[in-house]
């Protein structure tokens, strides 16, 4: 699906591994504050392929088409659980050649519908670091509404970090295998 003209948002595969390995070794500075450190194998395409083949943390790529199909992004669905909870935890991220364009925010409004339409999912959280204000923009516009702190997190840059928890109630159906 087309996110904004010539940004495509899909659901990566193996394929996409190689390219996801270069995206990630093209933002290790941008990303350095926000990710947790990675041993080097996670930027190979090998490293890339259980994240991508996972069953309960589907991977979407963002794609920049009229950059010859450059992977310029990446959103996950964590801790993906169905059943009476129906939830999942919301990471991403994007190159730092593309931010501030809105392209995160545009992005996170379609996985939002594709776990409330395709997925039915009730409820998606996400989590910043304290000081990561363009992420909790982003989830703010989508609708996500902060509902936390959780101490000491992740590990990320050298030092355990706090994080402001979000979340987004997406309907009040029942599970898709409760009858209504």
């Amino acid at each position: 699906m087309l996110i904004a003209p010539d940004i495509e948002m899909r659901r990566a595969t193996v394929d996409d591994a190689q390219a996801l390995a270069e995206a990630q070794v093209r933002n290790i500075d941008h990303l350095r504050a926000t990710e947790p450190h990675r041993e080097p194998e996670f930027y190979t395409a090998e490293g890339q392929v259980p994240r991508i083949t996972g069953k309960d943390s589907p991977t979407w790529v963002l794609v920049d088409t009229a950059a010859d199909g450059l992977v310029m992004g990446r959103l996950t669905l964590n801790g993906l659980v169905m059943g009476p909870l129906c939830s999942a935890s919301l990471g991403y991220w994007i190159d730092g050649d593309y931010a501030g364009r809105g392209l995160t925010t545009a992005a996170v409004e379609a996985i939002i519908r594709i776990c409330r339409d395709e997925l039915g999912l009730h409820r998606v959280e996400a989590g910043t670091l304290t000081d990561n204000y363009a992420s909790q923009r982003v989830l703010t516009k989508c609708g996500f509404e902060r509902y936390g702190l959780s101490t000491k997190y992740l590990h990320i840059n050298g030092a355990w970090r706090d994080h402001v928890r979000f979340e987004r109630l997406l309907h009040d159906d029942p599970p898709p295998h409760i009858p209504k």
